[in-house]
């Protein structure tokens, strides 16, 4: 029978999302007895494997791999409408050009291309344990959580940032085989499952961290990183050899200061 649905308070939500999973106490005992079973590859939370005769039978009894990213099951992500406001780093990678690209290929060519950005995406991200929020349109969307990405989930997000821009080419002589442009930002954001109870529910975030890293993907050029002060900041970025800009973000009331990150040979890279 599948999991029971459970609704978590918030301070069970706080818990979950901003734990270090590497020093959970509270599975500690499941690592142990689900690490005895076989076969890798296993969540990340509480050691549950995916494959073989142990991962068909906690299918069955515990959870599959969760949907967001695939090192977790959906057994230690907490259901129910409800969430709380953490600390979380946004990643938002935008295609750009991708409508002069669209016009320019058959259908099923430009499928090929965002099927193929899609897949090194979601990799990067889910190797950065970050959850993989949404893919839309020319558009991916990367959630580094405390509790899973770890407290430095800002260095980590730059990080994921700039091996996105590596592995779709910006760093080849011949230039990308898709040009990318991301936005990076560090802030208060409210994490959970929102919705309506027993109707539609998604495991997001929401809030104004989440709208900049979306309105500097959009202004990011290709082959740029845009990164917020709060990530880098957080990150512990030493940025006075990169390029800073003031940028007027639709719908916000104050310019907001960047740095600019490239991965391109020539460039200045925070490695």
């Amino acid at each position: 029978m599948p999991p029971k649905i459970k609704t978590m308070t918030e301070d069970q939500w706080r818990s979950a999302l901003e734990s270090s999973h590497h020093g959970r106490s509270m599975v500690g005992w499941l690592r142990h007895l689900f690490g005895a079973i076989p076969s890798s590859p296993r969540c990340k939370v509480c050691n549950a494997p995916f494959k073989g005769v142990g991962g068909r039978i906690f299918r069955i009894f515990w959870a599959g791999p969760f949907e967001k990213n695939p090192n977790f099951c959906g057994n230690c992500l907490y259901k129910g409408v409800g969430g709380v406001e953490i600390e979380i780093t946004a990643l938002f990678a935008d295609v750009r050009g991708s409508t002069t690209m669209a016009e320019q290929m058959r259908p099923s060519e430009f499928s090929a291309v965002m099927n193929r950005f899609y897949k090194v995406a979601t990799d990067v991200l889910i190797k950065s344990d970050a959850w993989l929020d949404k893919l839309v349109g020319d558009e991916v969307i990367g959630l580094f959580i405390p509790g899973y990405a770890g407290p430095q989930h800002a260095s980590v997000a730059v990080h994921a940032a700039q091996d996105l821009l590596r592995m779709t080419g910006h760093r080849d002589p011949g230039g990308p085989w898709i040009p990318v442009g991301v936005g990076v930002n560090t802030g208060l954001a409210y994490v959970g499952m929102v919705g309506t109870d027993g109707g539609i529910t998604d495991l997001t975030a929401l809030g104004d961290t989440m709208n900049t890293a979306a309105r500097l993907a959009s202004q990011a050029g290709p082959g740029e990183i845009l990164v917020t002060r709060s990530t880098y900041t957080a990150a512990g970025l030493e940025t006075n050899g990169f390029e800073h800009r003031q940028l007027e973000l639709k719908g916000k009331t104050e310019p907001v200061d960047v740095s600019v990150i490239r991965v391109a040979p020539e460039s200045i890279s925070a490695d």
